[in-house]
């Protein structure tokens, strides 16, 4: 079956969603492609505490079926299914999926990243319920308590940093001897009484039985183990850019971030990228939501000067 529209939205978070609200609120025909559940990674997050408009917070899952059931209210239509491909040149652009074909004049890309796992067993189990991929999102859930960031990068030193002004202690993971991070992080780090680290140290396994309880970790240089016990884990090794579909199309940075400024635009022409796909120096819900207003101006704007 092939399906037209005049924006084709891939990728149902917060910033498909609400690019999907402002194209549909503008009268037009828009479609959203999601693979799993409205929300995205948020959809996964037990409760969030940093959006606007929900002053005693609210759970991930229930956020996205309201960003959802918002862009629906004007129009807005969902298809659950997987996109297998993508032709992005030409005037009228094409996904191929596990449920026909689609065409669009306008595609937004909302596809989003996912955080690097630790790769140990039993993480899903935890996932939410000790182990955690934002601290910006969850830190605070663990004022007065211990926790472990693992990584050594800037994000990695942000996050302890940002803890480290909620957390009774902060326990920095790396496999290195050093940080990666930046100079500008390495000072307010070494200078926090409650930050400790364990250098050339990696997570060997997660502890816990009802309840999460720490990290074995081990030392890559003396091949020692030890227990680290913590209420939380932060993990900061990164993020995978989710663009093996653009790949080859869209112009990508370094990490494989779809490039795109705060316009919006790709390097081709009616197509956009919002959200966690794009380079940017903030992955939050908000300005996520904030990708999406602005990608639905540029998308109308391109619109009519089609013609």
């Amino acid at each position: 079956m092939e399906r037209s529209y005049d924006v084709m939205i891939v990728g149902g978070g917060p910033a498909g969603y609400t690019a999907a609200l402002y194209c549909a609120r503008s009268g037009l025909k828009t479609v959203v492609l999601e693979k799993l559940s409205a929300g995205g990674q948020i959809a996964l997050t037990e409760w969030v505490d940093n959006y606007p408009g929900f002053d005693e917070g609210i759970d991930g899952f229930t956020l996205g079926q309201k960003m959802q059931a918002g862009a629906e209210r004007f129009g807005a239509v969902t298809e659950y299914t997987e996109v297998l491909s993508l032709e992005l040149t030409g005037g009228i652009k094409r996904a191929v999926t596990d449920s026909g074909v689609f065409e669009a004049k306008v595609v937004i890309l909302a596809t989003g990243a996912t955080p690097r796992p630790l790769g140990v067993s039993s993480e899903d189990t935890w996932v939410g319920r000790g182990i955690h991929y934002c601290a910006a999102c969850d830190g605070m859930f663990y004022r007065g308590k211990t926790v472990a960031v693992v990584g050594g990068g800037n994000t990695a030193a942000a996050d302890a940093l940002l803890l480290s002004r909620v957390a009774k202690e902060v326990h920095v993971v790396h496999r290195r001897d050093t940080l990666r991070a930046t100079q500008i992080y390495h000072q307010p780090l070494m200078e926090a009484e409650n930050v400790i680290f364990h250098w050339d140290s990696t997570v060997e396994s997660l502890l816990g039985g009802e309840t999460f309880t720490g990290l074995r970790l081990r030392n890559k240089k003396t091949g020692a183990v030890s227990d680290l016990p913590v209420d939380g884990v932060f993990v900061s090794i990164g993020r995978q850019p989710a663009t093996q579909l653009v790949e080859g199309q869209v112009e990508l940075d370094g990490a494989g971030y779809v490039l795109a400024d705060e316009s919006t635009r790709t390097n081709l022409p009616g197509v956009f990228a919002v959200g966690d796909v794009r380079t940017k120096v903030l992955r939050q819900v908000v300005t996520a939501a904030a990708d999406g207003a602005v990608a639905s101006f540029y998308a109308d704007e391109y619109l009519a000067e089609q013609g």
